[in-house]
């Protein structure tokens, strides 16, 4: 492992976090006394929904109490005084946030951010390491700072059990997992 690479941070989340929307997200839109303008609607690849009365409203990147401000906004044309919730009910997040796994993982692929996650919880949804993982090289690069790179031991964590190894990630964290040399 390279010298110039510190070991990450036991503990990295953000007691500020909030939740943005992505593509991919669903959403529960429920108008306050107007059931036939409430609903569940996708968000869809360009960030967007539609809705009754509602259409091509920008959804990525925002809260869901900013998107419910917004939806207010448009459907206070047609409806007087409007209250809008805004409810996300299945979770993909914005690319920017979301957790990749690449290289030597089980599974490779990319997980929604969840507060307080921790590489144990990454390792567990990729099904763990290849046999020809070399765990103990592993890198977190952290966009969030950067790109600076953290090294993390997931060949202690997972094969001795060593608790010490388990990190928390931060939104947009990539696990990076190079191939041992034999």
């Amino acid at each position: 492992m390279p010298a110039d690479i510190t070991p990450a941070p036991a503990a990295a989340a953000s007691s500020d976090y909030t939740y943005v929307i992505g593509a991919g997200d669903t959403l529960n839109i429920v108008v306050w006394r107007n059931p036939d303008l409430s609903m569940t609607v996708p968000v869809r690849p360009d960030g967007k929904v539609s809705a009754p009365l509602v259409e091509e409203l920008p959804a990525q990147g925002k809260t869901p109490t900013e998107l419910a401000r917004d939806i207010e906004k448009r459907l206070s044309t047609y409806v007087r005084d409007p209250v809008v919730t805004v409810l996300v009910s299945g979770f993909v997040g914005p690319y920017s946030e979301q957790i990749r796994v690449v290289g030597e993982a089980a599974r490779p692929q990319f997980l929604p951010f969840k507060q307080k996650m921790t590489v144990l919880d990454l390792m567990i949804a990729v099904g763990g390491l290849t046999d020809f993982a070399d765990g103990n090289r592993a890198i977190i690069q952290r966009t969030s700072e950067g790109n600076k790179q953290y090294s993390v031991r997931l060949k202690d964590l997972l094969k001795r059990g060593d608790l010490s190894a388990n990190v928390e990630m931060r939104p947009g964290d990539i696990l990076i997992i190079p191939q041992g040399l034999f």
